[in-house]
């Protein structure tokens, strides 16, 4: 496909190397001409140096042969304005990132009125993301399918697990749970694991299980489950603000230190039963005055990777039961963090580039049915999990899994119908209007039936 992205910056730089890497002809648009330089040294797509809301600039970047623009600059009026001009030029589809809290209610209706594929806000995907990660504090991160009835956790298998130096055959045919292996790193590794593979102390596994049975699928493997009551928040920004108010819906203490006067009194303003405090989060007294010790969560939401991640490893070194979850933008030391001792790490951008792949794979596909519901990656980046919705004209249905010739590195993983959520057997067979959950560690699926041989 044809598709111009405008606005270059973390999230815009990862969805067109994305697309990129996924085949597209991809035009990037942006003011900063070292910007555009710098990303065509590294990426092959084409630049255009100019406002992308700004007719002349979306015409010489090709907008009456392109088939989806995205609008992801810094400015939600810039996107919005860019993908209403982009619509009257000829683009098919558009996609803007709206971030502002005050427009989260309405995004609905500005989608609708301008025509919109789809508004897509970074902050509030990763303040939810978040949020999955703290209702179940044992898991680094957490992905649900299936209209959330399915569950993907990603933990670290320790000592005490009871999957540690056992066949996955063994040890989770002894589950009193539905439960599924679906994807392992080890060292520099990922493997689509089959029953005969043997888990390690260390390795990550991804485990696919119903959410309602996620809690005891913990308990039986010999996770204990922390309730999460007292959360500290470090940096009062976008993601806080959306947190923040996820967070006022359940029964939890909140702390948030934001050291910007202003930030903190809007906080303040917006949420007055959460407890801000104006304060230097690198702070060490502060932050044990204010709680640390007896904080169950730490959250690390500051503009500076290095801050979070030392704060996070200072915390954990405090109180060495606590949760550590902290937002890295940059991915240079990707490696060196996954050996810290940091739970969880949440990278807004990717999962935003996520989300808007998923749209382009659904377009690409072009049938309403059979085609990319939800997109995630897991354990790194390296695996992903797809689902889709199964349609009449499948060529999966009316045979069990046993009798599809499914490729190498592919897991059919759940299949959920209405209500319930199966974890498939050979004996299986899909049905139309199923939803299925696919991890695959090689492939870019952009259809159900591409699974096949």
């Amino acid at each position: 496909m044809n598709i111009i992205v405008v606005g270059i910056g973390k999230v815009g730089y990862t969805v067109a190397e994305q697309l990129a890497q996924e085949k597209h002809d991809v035009t990037i648009i942006d003011t900063n001409e070292e910007v555009i330089n710098d990303t065509l040294q590294d990426i092959d797509v084409i630049g255009v140096i100019g406002n992308g809301a700004v007719s002349k600039t979306l015409l010489d970047a090709g907008i009456d042969e392109c088939d989806m623009l995205i609008a992801l600059t810094g400015s939600d009026e810039l996107n919005i304005l860019a993908c209403l001009l982009a619509k009257k030029l000829g683009a098919d589809s558009t996609i803007a990132r709206v971030r502002n809290l005050e427009y989260s209610n309405d995004l609905k209706i500005i989608k609708d009125s301008l025509g919109l594929t789809m508004a897509v806000n970074p902050e509030k995907e990763a303040a939810a993301e978040i949020q999955r990660i703290l209702k179940f504090p044992t898991a680094r991160n957490v992905t649900f399918f299936g209209h959330d009835q399915v569950d993907i956790l990603s933990f670290v298998a320790n000592k005490s697990c009871s999957l540690t130096d056992k066949a996955i055959k063994d040890s989770f045919s002894k589950l009193k749970t539905q439960a599924l292996a679906c994807a392992v790193e080890r060292n520099d590794e990922v493997f689509i694991p089959t029953g005969d593979f043997v888990v390690q102390e260390h390795d990550t596994l991804a485990v696919l299980t119903p959410t309602k049975t996620a809690p005891d699928f913990f308990k039986q493997i010999g996770y204990k489950m922390q309730d999460i009551k007292n959360i500290m928040i470090i940096g009062g920004g976008k993601i806080a603000m959306y947190l923040a108010d996820s967070l006022s819906h359940i029964n939890v203490n909140t702390t948030i230190i934001e050291k910007d006067l202003e930030t903190a009194k809007n906080i303040s303003d917006f949420f007055p039963h959460i407890n801000v405090v104006h304060g230097d989060g690198t702070n060490r007294s502060l932050l044990l005055e204010e709680g640390l010790l007896e904080a169950d969560a730490f959250i690390c939401l500051t503009g500076i990777d290095e801050e979070n991640i030392v704060l996070s490893l200072f915390a954990k070194n405090a109180s060495p039961k606590i949760k550590t979850i902290t937002k890295v933008n940059h991915t240079l030391f990707s490696e060196v963090i996954k050996t810290l001792d940091i739970d969880s790490v949440v990278y807004p951008k990717f999962t935003t580039a996520d989300i808007i792949m998923k749209n382009v794979r659904a377009k690409q596909s072009g049938n309403e049915r059979n085609d990319v519901q939800k997109l995630t990656r897991i354990i790194n980046n390296r695996v992903e999990a797809v689902e889709f919705e199964v349609g009449a004209d499948s060529q999966l249905i009316g045979k069990t899994l046993t009798e599809l010739n499914i490729r190498k590195n592919i897991l059919l993983g759940s299949i959920t119908r209405g209500k319930d959520v199966i974890i498939p057997k050979g004996s299986d067979a899909l049905c139309a209007g199923d939803t299925v959950v696919i991890v695959t560690s090689t492939e870019r699926l952009l259809n159900l039936d591409d699974i096949l041989e």
